[in-house]
C-alpha cells in the first residue's frame, strides 16, 4: 500500500544537501516519489510500506548526517520547538566560534595597520611615539602562533566539524556540498599555518606574519552567522503555513448523553452535536442544526465581511462565531476538514518546484566539482606559472585557492527560488488564494488570455425564476401544475438552473415536493424525468429537438426572452411542448471592474457558455466582455481552450461546476472558484477561496511579482559568483572577505524574497 508522509529535516546546509537526500533514497526499494525542499527543510515522499518501513526511511536520513522527524500538524508545537532548538544551537556555536576568532581578527587588522613588533623602541622623539610603540609591543602577543594555533584548533575542529561530518556523508552518498568547499578551504589554511609555525619559517608580508589561523576561523565563523540569518530568515518565510497552523482551535463542545463535554478537537467524532457559544471558535466542519448567527471566515477566506449562518447552513471549523449560539453536527473531522485541507495543499505548494528551479538546480549539481578544479586551477597558475614554483611564496596561490573555494557557495542560487515561492505562496493563502504548487504559480505569471465560465464565476450563479409560460394548447395543465412537475424533475439537478426551478416550485407551492421515478441529468442540456406515469423534459431547443417535438410555436417567445437576456429552457410533458421557464442570473456586482482591471494588465478576456448567444450578449455587455463563446457544451469547452492553446495563447480558465472541469484541466492553468464543486477546485491549479472575482487580478499580480523575485534572486546569485570568483583567483579578494559575501549573498536573497510581505492585492 502506498502511503505519503511529510518528514522535517534538520541540518541541512546547501541546496545540494536536499540533492543528496534525494537521491539517496530515491534508491531506496519502496520508494515512489521523493522531494526534498531546502528552503522549508521538508521532504514529501511517497513510498510502499510492504517494501519499505517510514523508520528505515528516516534511519536512512540519519545515516547521510542529517535528522529527521515526522512532520504532522498534530506536532506542530514540538516540530517549530525542534527548528527552535536548532537556531539557538546554531547562535551558541556562531557566539563562541566569535570569541574565539576575535583575537585572531584583532591580529589581522592590526598587523595590517602595522602593529606586529615584538620589541620595544624607547628611542622614540614624542610622547605620541613612545605610547604608539608600547602597543605594538604590548600587542605583539596576538601574532604569537602558539596563542593562534590555540584559539584556531578549537573553532576548526570541533566547532568545524559539522562541516567535516556533513561532507563525510555528501561524499559518502557521492555528493559534492557546499560543506566540502568550506572544509576545503579551512582545512588548507589551517594546515599551511600549522606547517609554517612547527618549522618557523616566518616572513612578512604587508606588515603581518605569514600564517593564516585567522582565515580558517573566521571563514567558519562567519559562514556559521550567515546559517544562522539564513535559518531565522527562512523561519520568516514559513510564517503564512504556521498562523493556518494555529487557526486550529484546541477544544470542543460536544453534546454526550445529554451532557455538555469540552473534549480535544482530536476526539470529535463525525456526527456529533456541538455547541458553539459567542466569541468561540468553530472546532470541526459541519452543518447547523439549530440556531442563528454571525461567523467571521475571514482567517480562512480573507472576507472580512461576516456571514450570516441559519439551520442547514455549513459551518467551517476555525471561523470564529461572532454573536448567537448554535448546535451543528459534524460532518468533517481531523485531516478531513477544510482548514487541514488548506494547511495541506499550503504545504504541499511550498515545496514544490516551479520549472524554472531545474535551472539553478542543474547548475548545483555541477558546481562543487567545478569550483574544486577552478580553485586547484587557481593555484597551479599562481604558483608555477607566475611564482615559478617558488616555495617561500606558497602561501599567496594556497589563500587565492582558499579564495575561490569560500567565495563559490551555492546557497544563494539554491535559496533563490524556493523562498520567493514560499513567501508568494503563503501571501497568497492569506488573501484567500490556494495556489497548488510552483509550476501553477510560473505560469500563472504568463497567461494573456483569460476565459470565464458565465453562471457562477460572472454571475452569481444563483438564477431566479422570472416567467412561467404556458404554450397553446397547454395540455390542460395550469401554471402551478406545470411549476410542480418541473419543480420535481428538477429535484436531484445539481444544475443552477434546475436548483432554481426546484427553489421556486418549493416556495410557491409551500409544500415537500415528492421524487421522480426515473431522473436522467443530460450534462448541458437538461434532465428527463417520469413523475406519476407522465414522460417530462426540460431542457435547451437541442434537448427538445432530439426527441423530435416541433419547435415552432416557442421560437417567438424564445427570441424574446433571450433579448431581454434572461435563460430560457422548454418544457415537454408527454412528448408535446407544453411551456417555457424563463430564469434570470444576475451579473456579479464586481464583474465589471474586475474585467476592467484584467484588460488593464494587458489579458484578453473570454466568456464560455451553454446558453445561447443572445443570452451570452446580454450578459458579456454588462461584465464589459467583447469575445462570447456560446452554445459551448460541457465536453466542448476543453476543445474551445484547446483552440486558443493551439493559436499561441497561454490559457486560464475560471470555473466553479463540475462542466467547468475539463476546460480546468486542459487550460495552461485553472482558477477555481472556492465556493464551487469539488471537481472544479481538486482540477483547478488555483483555487480562490472567497467569492470575490478580486482575487484574479490579484492572483495574476502576486504570481508575475513572484516570478520578478525569482529572477532577481537568481540574477544576482549568478552575477554573484560570475564577478565573485574572478576576483577570489586573481588575488584581489581575501578569504575572510569572501566568507562574508558569501553569507552576505544569501541573506540578501532572502531579504528579496521576504519583500513579497509587504504585497497588497487589488480590491477595487
Amino acid at each position: 500500500m502506498v502511503e505519503s508522509v511529510s518528514l522535517k529535516v534538520f541540518g541541512m546546509t546547501c541546496a545540494l544537501c536536499s540533492a543528496t537526500i534525494e537521491s539517496s533514497l530515491e534508491r531506496l526499494d519502496g520508494v515512489t516519489r521523493i522531494k526534498v525542499n531546502y528552503a522549508t527543510e521538508k521532504a514529501l515522499l511517497e513510498y510502499d510500506n510492504t517494501k519499505v518501513q517510514l523508520p528505515d526511511i528516516i534511519k536512512k536520513i540519519e545515516h547521510l548526517g542529517f535528522a529527521a522527524a515526522e512532520h504532522e500538524g498534530k506536532d506542530v508545537n514540538s516540530q517549530l520547538d525542534r527548528g527552535e532548538i536548532e537556531r539557538n544551537k546554531m547562535r551558541r556555536l556562531f557566539i563562541i566560534a566569535a570569541v574565539f576568532s576575535s583575537p585572531l581578527m584583532l591580529a589581522m587588522i592590526l598587523g595590517g595597520l602595522g602593529f606586529c613588533h615584538d620589541y620595544f623602541d624607547p628611542n622614540t622623539q614624542t610622547k605620541w611615539g613612545a605610547f604608539i610603540e608600547y602597543i605594538r609591543y604590548r600587542t605583539s602577543i596576538l601574532h604569537d602562533w602558539r596563542l593562534q594555533l590555540a584559539v584556531a584548533t578549537p573553532v576548526q575542529f570541533i566547532i568545524g566539524f559539522r562541516f567535516y561530518k556533513h561532507s563525510f556523508y555528501a561524499l559518502r552518498a557521492k555528493k559534492a556540498t557546499m560543506d566540502l568547499l568550506v572544509v576545503i578551504g579551512t582545512t588548507a589554511a589551517y594546515f599551511y599555518s600549522l606547517y609554517i609555525s612547527l618549522f618557523e619559517t616566518f616572513t612578512i608580508y604587508w606588515g603581518m606574519k605569514d600564517i593564516y589561523f585567522e582565515a580558517s576561523s573566521v571563514i567558519i565563523t562567519l559562514v556559521l552567522l550567515g546559517k544562522y540569518l539564513e535559518s531565522v530568515a527562512k523561519g520568516r518565510t514559513s510564517k503564512a503555513i504556521q498562523a493556518l497552523i494555529e487557526l486550529k482551535p484546541k477544544t470542543a463542545r460536544v453534546l454526550r448523553d445529554g451532557a455538555e463535554v469540552d473534549i480535544p478537537v482530536e476526539e470529535v467524532q463525525i456526527g456529533e452535536i456541538i455547541i458553539v457559544k459567542p466569541g468561540e471558535q468553530v472546532p470541526v466542519d459541519g452543518v447547523i442544526t439549530e440556531g442563528y448567527s454571525v461567523v467571521d471566515e475571514s482567517m480562512l477566506t480573507g472576507e472580512s465581511i461576516p456571514i450570516d449562518k441559519k439551520e442547514t447552513d455549513f459551518v467551517t471549523g476555525a471561523s470564529l462565531n461572532k454573536f448567537g449560539s448554535f448546535k451543528f453536527r459534524a460532518t468533517k473531522v481531523g485531516n478531513e476538514t477544510v482548514l487541514a485541507h488548506i494547511i495541506k495543499m499550503v504545504e504541499e505548494a511550498q515545496n514544490s518546484k516551479a520549472p524554472i528551479q531545474k535551472i539553478a538546480d542543474t547548475v548545483c549539481g555541477y558546481f562543487v566539482p567545478l569550483v574544486v578544479l577552478a580553485a586547484i586551477g587557481t593555484f597551479c597558475i599562481w604558483y608555477f606559472v607566475i611564482y615559478n614554483g617558488t616555495f617561500f611564496v606558497i602561501d599567496r596561490p594556497i589563500l587565492y585557492a582558499v579564495a575561490v573555494l569560500v567565495v563559490s557557495c551555492p546557497c544563494a542560487l539554491g535559496l533563490a527560488t524556493p523562498t520567493a515561492l514560499m513567501v508568494g505562496m503563503g501571501k497568497g493563502a492569506q488573501n484567500g488564494i490556494l495556489i497548488k504548487n510552483g509550476a501553477e504559480l510560473e505560469t500563472a505569471c504568463k497567461v494573456n488570455t483569460i476565459v470565464f465560465d458565465k453562471t457562477g464565476t460572472i454571475t452569481t450563479g444563483k438564477p431566479e425564476v422570472t416567467d412561467i409560460i404556458l404554450l397553446d394548447p397547454a395540455n390542460g395543465y395550469d401554471e402551478n401544475e406545470v411549476l410542480k412537475l418541473a419543480a420535481i424533475a428538477e429535484k436531484k439537478s445539481e444544475h443552477p438552473l434546475g436548483t432554481a426551478i426546484y427553489q421556486k416550485g418549493k416556495e410557491r407551492l409551500a409544500a415537500e415536493l415528492a421524487d421522480a421515478e426515473k431522473f436522467e441529468a443530460v450534462p448541458g442540456k437538461g434532465v428527463h424525468a417520469e413523475i406519476q406515469g407522465k414522460s417530462v423534459i426540460i431542457g435547451t431547443p437541442k434537448m427538445i429537438a432530439e426527441y423530435h417535438i416541433d419547435l415552432q410555436k416557442a421560437e417567438e417567445k424564445l427570441f424574446a426572452l433571450h433579448s431581454e437576456g434572461k435563460t430560457a429552457v422548454l418544457m415537454a410533458i408527454n412528448g408535446i411542448l407544453t411551456g417555457i421557464i424563463a430564469l434570470a442570473d444576475k451579473l456579479k456586482p464586481d464583474a465589471p471592474a474586475v474585467v476592467a482591471a484584467l484588460k488593464k494588465m494587458g489579458t484578453e478576456i473570454y466568456m464560455i457558455t451553454g446558453d445561447n448567444r443572445k443570452t451570452a450578449q446580454a450578459v458579456a455587455e454588462r461584465a464589459g466582455i467583447k469575445n462570447i463563446l456560446a452554445e459551448v457544451l460541457p465536453e466542448n469547452k476543453a476543445a474551445e481552450i484547446e483552440k486558443m492553446k493551439a493559436a499561441g495563447k497561454i490559457v486560464a480558465m475560471v470555473g466553479d461546476g463540475i462542466n467547468d472541469a475539463p476546460a480546468l484541466a486542459k487550460a495552461d492553468t485553472g482558477f477555481a472558484i472556492g465556493t464551487g464543486s469539488d471537481v472544479a477546485i481538486e482540477t483547478g491549479g488555483i483555487v480562490l477561496l472567497k467569492d470575490n472575482l478580486f482575487t484574479i487580478p490579484t492572483a495574476l499580480k502576486l504570481s508575475r511579482k513572484t516570478m520578478r523575485k525569482v529572477k532577481q534572486n537568481l540574477f544576482w546569485a549568478f552575477i554573484y559568483n560570475v564577478i565573485g570568483i574572478p576576483f577570489a583567483a586573481t588575488g584581489n579578494l581575501s578569504p575572510v572577505i569572501a566568507a562574508a559575501a558569501m553569507a552576505f549573498s544569501s541573506i540578501s536573497v532572502l531579504l528579496n524574497s521576504l519583500s513579497l510581505k509587504r504585497f497588497k492585492g487589488t480590491t477595487t
